[in-house]
């Protein structure tokens, strides 16, 4: 679990509600339904709009990053993938052949199986970097659905602004229904402000450095494979992928 993630959800919301109470505030004024609906209704509406489905839904599931990223362990792949160096260098690369039976991870299955069939390591690197580029960038569309929520939450927030605006001028021979028109304007305007900059935006950025992280991760172990491919000593093999920690 990421705790930067929750300590600054914490803080963050946290801070603008401690200052809100000491400068005299309620929570009560801060809570509206009709603000809330507005725009998160709106924000969201938008987001459905502009995204095709399999991105949306591809964003949904990815959200699950910012708090549970996905465990690397980049140290621990570089052993395996010195381990896997001199088991080709002792038996060949067919002695791979149990490895790749046993291996869990799609990806690096994919490699082993290329490598133990022959392919040159251009070919290998080739085939799995298109894979992964393809990976990145569904990855990328679907953070930047949420990178545009942020964009439109502030929008959405002042049309919710304008509309109790409009409430209030309506209403104006009747002083009893000023004050909710009035809360809906100046609320929807800190909901729309607060979840772009406090969530929407930041959730975006995260989720960005972690596909970065996590392509990463891949790209050292496609050059892992392909060192393999062309029979560098394992020790060499160890030390150049240290360069990626």
């Amino acid at each position: 679990m990421d705790i930067l993630t929750i300590l600054g959800v914490i803080i963050g919301f946290g801070a603008i509600l401690g200052g809100n109470f000491l400068d005299g505030g309620h929570l009560d004024a801060l809570l509206n339904g009709p603000a809330a609906l507005i725009v998160l209704g709106g924000t969201f509406g938008a987001a459905l709009l502009q995204s095709p489905a399999k991105i949306f839904l591809g964003a949904m599931k990815l959200l699950t990053w910012v708090l549970f990223p996905p465990n690397l362990k980049m140290k621990d792949t570089i052993d395996r993938i010195t381990e896997w160096s001199e088991i080709a260098r002792r038996e060949g690369l067919l002695g791979l052949e149990i490895v790749v039976d046993e291996e869990k991870d799609a990806f690096a299955k994919k490699g082993m199986q290329l490598l133990v069939d022959g392919a040159e390591p251009e070919i290998i690197r080739d085939i799995l970097m298109v894979e992964l580029e393809a990976l990145e960038s569904k990855q990328l569309h679907s953070a930047k659905v949420f990178e545009s929520m942020g964009g439109y939450a502030p929008t959405i927030g002042i049309i919710g602004a304008v509309m109790g605006l409009i409430h209030v001028m309506q209403n104006l021979s009747d002083p009893s229904k000023l004050g909710a028109g009035i809360a809906t304007a100046f609320v929807a305007t800190i909901y729309g402000v607060g979840l772009a900059n406090l969530f929407f935006i930041p959730v975006a950025a995260k989720l960005k450095s972690q596909i970065h992280a996590y392509s990463q991760s891949r790209e050292m172990l496609i050059e892992g494979i392909a060192a393999i491919a062309e029979g560098e000593n394992p020790r060499n093999v160890e030390i150049k992928l240290q360069g990626y920690l």
